[in-house]
C-alpha cells in the first residue's frame, strides 16, 4: 500500500504591523472608557517556508508600541520554525514561556491571539478551506448587533436618531453605552426603548465604569427598560461585584469577557456563577483556539457566546466563522463605527440582511485579500486612544 506523505510546513518569519487612524477634529465619541481620538489596529502576519502566508489581528491594548515589541522581538523567534498548522502546539509553547510565566500576560495574551488568527489563516488556506468549515461549521446566518464605538454619551433624541439609522439598515438589536451619570443612562435608555418599541433588542454596555451602587441604583430602570445585557459594569479584575451584581438584579443577565484573558479566566467567571454572558475577543483572549476551548466550557453551562469585535477586518471576519462553528454561539458584534477606515480597508468583511444577519465569508481561511500597500494609509500614531478626565 502506498502511503503519502506531507512534509509540514515551516513558519520562517512573524512580523506585527502596528495601524493607527486619527479620528477627524470634533467627531469624538464619549464612553466609559473616555473620548475616542484615534483608531489603532495590529496586523500580524505569519510567514512560511512554502511563501503561503496567514493574517492575523492583535489588539493594540492601549499600548500598540509593547504588544508590537513583544511579537516581534520575543515571540517571532520563540515560533520560528514550528509547523503553522500545528496551532495547539504554538500556543502552548508560548503559553508556557510567555503568557503564564515571566510576566506580560494579558499582552501577551493579545500578542498570542493575532499569531493564532494567522496560523488559522494559513491552516485554511492550506486546506484549500473557508475557516467556519475547518472548524466544522456550516455557512449559516448569525444575528447581529449594530455596536462598535458608536452609540456614546449624547443627548437622548440624538442617540434616538442614530439607533433609528442602524434599525432602518437591517439590525434588530442595538448595543447603547451607559456608563455616564446613572440619571443620564436611565434618560437614554428609557428614550430609546420608547423610540424604537418593543422588538428591536437592546443591549448596555457600561465599560466598566460603575460602582456596584451605580449598577444598583440603574437594574431597576434597565429591567424596565427589557435590556438583554448590562456588560461590563466593573473592572474585570473585581470578581466580587460581579458576585454581588447578579444576586440584587437577576432578571438583567450580565456580560462579560472581552477582558478576561484566557479559558482560565473565564473559568473564574464559571465557577462564581455571576456572569451568564460570555463575550471572549478573538483578538485578546488567545485566539480561536482559545476561544474554542471557552466556548466548549461555557456550552456545558448552557452559556452563550457574544464575541467582542476589534478594530478590523480580520477579527470580523474571523468572530462570524468561529460564530458559525459553536453550538452556543449568539451575536455578532457588528462595528458600526462612522470613522474606522481600518474596518473596512480589506473590503467588506461582512453585510447586515434584512432578518439582522450576516454570513461567514467563502474563500479559503479567514477569506480576506491582504494589500499591504493599504498600510502606509495608516501610519502609527504614538500616545493614547482616549481623553480620560478623572
Amino acid at each position: 500500500m502506498n502511503m503519502r506523505t506531507e512534509t509540514p510546513l515551516k513558519i520562517t518569519r512573524t512580523t506585527a504591523l502596528p495601524l493607527s487612524y486619527k479620528l477627524p477634529e470634533g467627531n469624538t465619541v464619549r464612553l466609559g472608557v473616555g473620548a475616542t481620538t484615534k483608531r489603532d489596529a495590529i496586523i500580524v502576519r505569519v510567514e512560511t517556508d512554502s511563501g503561503l502566508i496567514g493574517y492575523g489581528e492583535a489588539h493594540p491594548g492601549r499600548s500598540p508600541g509593547a504588544v508590537v515589541s513583544l511579537i516581534n522581538q520575543t515571540l517571532s523567534p520563540m515560533i520560528a520554525g514550528m509547523d503553522p498548522c500545528d496551532v495547539v502546539g504554538v500556543w502552548n509553547r508560548v503559553n508556557r514561556m510567555q503568557l503564564s510565566s515571566h510576566g506580560m500576560g494579558a499582552g501577551a495574551a493579545l500578542a498570542l491571539s493575532g499569531i493564532d488568527l494567522a496560523l488559522w489563516d494559513i491552516r485554511g488556506k492550506a486546506a484549500g478551506m473557508p475557516l467556519y468549515r475547518l472548524l466544522g461549521g456550516s455557512k449559516r446566518r448569525i444575528p447581529a448587533y449594530a455596536g462598535g464605538i458608536s452609540m456614546g454619551f449624547q443627548a437622548p433624541e440624538s442617540l434616538l436618531e442614530e439607533a433609528r439609522g442602524y434599525v432602518k439598515a437591517g439590525y434588530r438589536a442595538v448595543k447603547l453605552r451607559i456608563g455616564d451619570t446613572v440619571s443620564d443612562d436611565i434618560r437614554r435608555v428609557t428614550a430609546v426603548r420608547a423610540g424604537l418599541g418593543d422588538d428591536i433588542e437592546i443591549l448596555t454596555d457600561a465599560n466598566t465604569n460603575y460602582r456596584l451602587s451605580d449598577a444598583q441604583r440603574a437594574m431597576p430602570a434597565l429591567q424596565e427598560a427589557r435590556v438583554a445585557w448590562l456588560e461590563e459594569p466593573f473592572s474585570a479584575l473585581d470578581f466580587g461585584a460581579y458576585r454581588a451584581a447578579a444576586r440584587f438584579a437577576p432578571q438583567v443577565p450580565i456580560a462579560a469577557g472581552e477582558n478576561h484573558y484566557t479559558r482560565f479566566d473565564f473559568a473564574r467567571l464559571l465557577e462564581d456563577r455571576a456572569v451568564s454572558i460570555f463575550q471572549p475577543d478573538l483578538s485578546k483572549t488567545g485566539g480561536i483556539t482559545e476561544s474554542l476551548r471557552i466556548a466548549a466550557m461555557a456550552s456545558a453551562f448552557g452559556i452563550t457566546i457574544h464575541p467582542h469585535s476589534s478594530a478590523t477586518g480580520i477579527n470580523h471576519a474571523a468572530s462570524i466563522h468561529f460564530l458559525a462553528a459553536i453550538d452556543n454561539g449568539g451575536y455578532f458584534e457588528a462595528c458600526v463605527s462612522k470613522f474606522n477606515p481600518l474596518r473596512d480597508m480589506f473590503g467588506q468583511t461582512f453585510t447586515i440582511g434584512t432578518d439582522g444577519c450576516v454570513e461567514p465569508l467563502d474563500k479559503p481561511g479567514i477569506g480576506l485579500d491582504i494589500d499591504e500597500a493599504i498600510f502606509a494609509q495608516f501610519p502609527a500614531i504614538d500616545g493614547p486612544g482616549y481623553v480620560v478626565t478623572f
